[in-house]
């Protein structure tokens, strides 16, 4: 039984998902930076068909204003050089006129037939300081504009925010059906929760001991449910697996053999979520874990010593690590996003150890949000007005 009521309460499958480093987030050892890791279209891309190749479901495609590349730009890319994989594309909420970023969307979600999600992200612009409520407030407003445009011909909006007044929705309806693209969305403040309650469809998480993933799931789930609404679950994690857990705790040993521990604190603090409550979390758990980095079995929080976000790895051998996804799956949890270092080397290693091993699935299409054949949308098949 799961933690808390869940949307695909009787899916026995999961959304697992890999991550494309768009933003300065690759190394064969953390904080080196390498040239030939550097987040190009080539490298990112390649990353993009590996995981694909494999048979992962999705990909987020992060956002940071970090040495790398505009995400919606990147997403729009690989649409033509894919044809199964899902992407998971962050969208910082007030970058972008709301009924423009649903145009966008909309654009995007036909090139890609609908394998479009989009991770809801409340954070700073680059070069500026926003009051947190003013930020919460600014995305709660994005994200009711952009699903009116998916669920109405017209759309009007009278907020602190935006104003909007009897606009036609046709430009900004997407391929997706049903409520159009899953929004996928973290965050652990009241403010946070409050969105991912009202708004949003899967509440992702970052590794933390299980026991307090539980709350994290109790906390989210009453905000929804105050909102007559249920969430599905997931869980952000990197992976280091190996045919033995002695192998797998060498390479994460070898992943931090060079690292500088003030070159990794001026990574994590270059970030835009560096001082968020999420982050905070992370280097709590690293405070509280074993000599060796690990807060419960399996669980080395070592990857947080240079990185912002989500700091912890699941090492182990493939029936350690299965172990792990399974207990996350009885708690509720029904999409995965891992992510190793390299993350082309990684992706093999769990790609042909544990990923055949798992039952997949695609959350648009176990929500029903994918279409069999072309929507009678402006974009699809719909008449020319």
């Amino acid at each position: 039984m799961s933690i808390v009521p869940v949307t695909s309460q009787d899916l026995d499958a999961a959304e697992v998902s890999w991550f494309a480093a768009l933003c300065s987030d690759d190394y064969e050892f953390l904080g080196q930076p390498d040239g030939r890791l550097r987040s190009s279209w080539e490298h990112c891309s390649g990353i993009v068909k590996k995981a694909e190749s494999h048979g992962f479901r999705n990909i987020l495609c992060p956002s940071s204003y970090q040495v790398g590349q505009d995400t919606l730009s990147f997403v729009a890319g690989c649409a033509p050089i894919t044809d199964k994989i899902n992407f998971l594309a962050a969208i910082r909420c007030g970058e972008v006129q709301p009924i423009m970023l649903a145009r966008t969307v909309a654009t995007l979600d036909h090139m890609l037939k609908g394998r479009l999600t989009l991770n809801v992200i409340s954070s700073d612009f680059p070069g500026e300081v926003a009051d947190s409520k003013f930020r919460y407030k600014r995305s709660h407003e994005v994200v009711e504009i952009l699903r009116k445009c998916w669920t109405q011909d017209e759309v009007s909006h009278d907020g602190d925010i935006y104003k909007i007044s009897k606009l036609s929705t046709d430009p900004a309806r997407p391929y997706q059906q049903n409520g159009g693209p899953l929004l996928y969305f973290g965050g652990y403040s009241p403010d946070a929760l409050e969105l991912c309650g009202a708004q949003c469809d899967v509440y992702l998480m970052w590794p933390e001991t299980k026991d307090v993933l539980a709350q994290r799931m109790r906390d989210a789930h009453a905000r929804a449910e105050a909102h007559g609404r249920t969430l599905d679950y997931g869980l952000r994690v990197h992976m280091v697996v190996r045919d033995t857990e002695a192998e797998a705790r060498e390479y994460a040993d070898h992943l931090v053999s060079k690292l500088d521990d003030e070159y990794g604190k001026l990574i994590r603090d270059r970030a835009h979520d560096s001082i968020s409550l999420g982050v905070a979390h992370q280097s709590r758990a690293r405070e509280l874990a074993d000599q060796f980095g690990y807060t419960e079995p399996n669980l080395w929080t070592g990857v947080g010593r240079a990185r912002s976000g989500c700091g912890a790895a699941l090492v182990g051998s493939v029936d350690q690590v299965m172990t792990k996804i399974e207990e996350y799956k009885a708690m509720g949890i029904r999409a995965f996003i891992f992510s190793g270092y390299p993350h082309m080397d990684e992706a093999d290693h769990f790609g042909t150890k544990v990923l055949p091993q798992l039952k997949t699935c695609s959350l648009p299409h176990a929500y029903g949000r994918v279409p069999s054949e072309t929507p009678a949308t402006p974009l699809g098949t719909g008449a020319r007005r």
